[in-house]
């Protein structure tokens, strides 16, 4: 095979086979080798009840796609002097200072102690400075606590967020553990105070316009709402490979990216295509500096947790090899289903199968998008890559 035309036949097959097996309603892709695009393409469906084709100029619910944009402007402020990293949040968001933290088996939110140390700016930036997000452990106390006091309302702005979160305890000392949370929302509501402006607007200012991503914003316009691709739950939330799609737009709220809400969600708000994400990723590679210094991106690509430390979301424990960057998980030990040449990679997604990567060591990069509920690190995801890595390296 010739080394510069990487053939992508396999991938596709596979990505089909995942369409007809009624898994994922679609995907599209594109696929970097050094800086060029070596393959981009489209399978399956926008919208399956109309028999819609995917296109590249479908508008995809970004979810936590959405932390990568902010997290960027984070470490553009960040870049300018006007935040620290290891700055203490109360710096900025005053109410979040003096925290209580529940105590190892706490049953109420009364069983708590005070917090050892403040909540800092790479702790949020990191998920380890103890808050949660009321979504992936149901039974337990914060759990509980967080969906009572509403704290992901989209119907309130972020400053209500930060006054709900104000009165709740964290889940562990800062810096003492992992755990996927609203630090990303926290961390948007930051950029505002920073820069004075919203984070929308801020947004695309500072990130949207300088690299021409035209489609990406929290909303999709009246204008544009037939390019939004359709959502689907799967058949089995615990067995993702149980074939079966049914429609869900509602999910996670009616009307949801749809309309522009009142919360501007850091973590979670987005709404963007595959060329406004390959912009990003192109702008992330190793040694640009089309948005952040070269040197920024390198601490944002550096594992950041203490030895031995891993990510691990509630209900599956630890992930093995898998530490946490800024803004993105950080392969340091490639496990059996990830490209075997993976260490180093920089990659992250969303609840709905939105994903990106970065892998300096394997010269590659990608975008790989679905809507399919419950789609973020879903096995078409680990086949694609694996698939993808072996074509740009064949």
């Amino acid at each position: 095979m010739d080394a510069r035309t990487p053939d992508f036949s396999a991938t596709r097959t596979a990505m089909q086979r995942y369409v007809d097996q009624e898994i994922i309603p679609g995907a599209s892709w594109a696929v970097l080798r050094g800086r060029e695009v070596v393959d981009q393409q489209c399978v399956g469906f926008a919208d399956r009840e109309t028999s819609t084709a995917l296109r590249p100029d479908h508008i995809f619910r970004a979810f936590s796609n959405t932390k990568i944009f902010v997290t960027c402007a984070i470490m553009l402020l960040a870049e300018e002097g006007r935040i620290g990293l290891d700055d203490v949040v109360e710096k900025f968001l005053p109410q979040l200072g003096n925290r209580k933290v529940l105590k190892p088996g706490a049953l109420s939110l009364a069983d708590v102690e005070p917090a050892k140390s403040p909540i800092t700016i790479r702790q949020l930036l990191t998920h380890t400075s103890g808050l949660s997000y009321g979504i992936f452990d149901p039974g337990t106390v914060l759990f509980k606590s967080y969906n009572e006091a509403r704290v992901l309302n989209p119907l309130t702005p972020l400053t209500d967020m930060i006054d709900r979160l104000a009165d709740l305890p964290l889940s562990f000392h800062p810096g003492a553990s992992w755990e996927y949370s609203v630090a990303t929302d926290v961390l948007g509501r930051v950029v505002e105070v920073v820069s004075g402006k919203p984070l929308d607007a801020v947004l695309k200012a500072r990130i949207f316009e300088p690299l021409g991503m035209t489609d990406t914003g929290f909303h999709v316009p009246d204008a544009q709402q037939g390019r939004l691709v359709a959502l689907y739950n799967g058949a089995d939330v615990l067995d993702p490979m149980k074939p079966g799609l049914t429609r869900a737009d509602d999910l996670p709220y009616p009307q949801a990216y749809r309309r522009q809400f009142p919360r501007l969600s850091g973590g979670g708000g987005l709404v963007s295509t595959l060329p406004d994400m390959l912009a990003l990723i192109q702008a992330l590679l190793p040694g640009s500096d089309a948005l952040l210094k070269p040197e920024t991106l390198r601490q944002m690509t550096t594992n950041q947790l203490p030895a031995g430390e891993n990510i691990r979301f509630a209900n599956l424990g630890p992930i093995p090899g898998k530490g946490f960057g800024l803004g993105g998980a950080v392969t340091f030990a490639p496990m059996p289903f990830d490209p075997p040449n993976s260490t180093g990679e920089f990659q992250w997604g969303g609840l709905a199968g939105t994903h990106w990567w970065i892998c300096p060591q394997a010269n590659t990069a990608g975008v790989l998008m679905t809507q399919r509920y419950m789609g973020f690190w879903n096995p078409f995801f680990f086949e694609f890559k694996r698939l993808a890595y072996q074509a740009v390296g064949g």
